[in-house]
């Protein structure tokens, strides 16, 4: 049986590597959604999938792709909520027009698109008999197979600890991440998972990230999209609630709730306080 997959942002960085992990299994169709056509045809070319593109903040965008996935396959078992955006800037400089951006890429754009493909989704765990993290007794990708049907949002550690220039930034993810949790309560009980994935400083083809890792006292703190893309398999078919990348970093999170002072403290420091780019 196939396990049909939807990766959004899937063009290049997080979602590109997704895309070519995935695509190591056996029996994956996948559905590569992005603006940039010409790229995800050279990607197509070289792994397989079929293309759509799109730009997910369109308001027709989340219906035309569930009819077209409805059309092609008829079922989804992965959908990687990937496609997002970041404009550095203080509130003071950016004001409300640049946080209303910010949810409308991260936040609304993504929430559009799980309200089209939610009946599929439902409708491919009733077929599959799937439990949402109950555990099937199959393997995919190397893990457990606890979750045939399965919703991954990608956020941001940002979500969790924000920096200079990051407010709006910061508050889509947060949104995203708070709407992931109560999705999934709701959702468990249709057999489907929901999960977050929350990345670091990942060095991309965009944004690789060059202050960080030219310091030696950063360049601990910076990963890459082949970690972030077996995160993604681990939240989503392997079932776990959420994953950080680096791991470590959910002990930032902990020191946010035990320690807030100490994280502002940090996050004001010059050495997170560059030019660079988060996921």
């Amino acid at each position: 049986m196939a396990y049909v997959a939807l990766i959004t942002g899937a063009s290049s960085g997080i979602g590109e590597a997704v895309a070519r992990r995935l695509a190591r299994e056996p029996d994956v169709q996948l559905i590569l959604v992005a603006r940039r056509e010409d790229r995800l045809q050279a990607l197509a070319a070289d792994i397989g999938g079929i293309v759509v593109a799109a730009d997910v903040t369109d308001p027709a965008t989340p219906a035309r792709i569930a009819a077209f996935v409805e059309r092609e396959y008829g079922a989804l078992n992965l959908l990687v909520n990937n496609a997002g955006a970041r404009w550095a800037t203080d509130f003071a400089d950016g004001g409300w027009e640049n946080v209303e951006r910010h949810l409308r890429v991260n936040f609304e754009a993504p929430v559009r698109l799980v309200e089209a493909l939610l009946p599929l989704l439902r409708r491919t765990a009733a077929a599959g008999g799937a439990g949402g993290s109950e555990s099937t007794g199959a393997v995919f990708a190397g893990r457990q197979l606890k979750a045939p049907v399965a919703i991954v949002n990608v956020t941001s550690t940002s979500a969790r600890i924000a920096r200079l220039g990051t407010g709006a930034y910061s508050a889509s993810k947060a949104a995203l991440g708070a709407w992931s949790d109560s999705l999934f309560l709701e959702e468990r009980r249709h057999g489907v998972h929901v999960a977050n994935v929350l990345p670091g400083f990942i060095a991309t083809e965009g944004f690789p990230q060059a202050e960080l890792r030219a310091n030696p006292l950063t360049r601990w703190a910076v990963s890459d999209v082949e970690h972030v893309a077996e995160a993604i398999l681990d939240a989503g078919p392997g079932g776990v609630a959420e994953r950080y990348v680096p791991r470590y970093y959910w002990l930032g999170a902990l020191l946010r709730v035990i320690a807030p002072g100490l994280i502002r403290h940090g996050a004001s420091s010059e050495l997170v306080s560059t030019n660079t780019h988060s996921v």
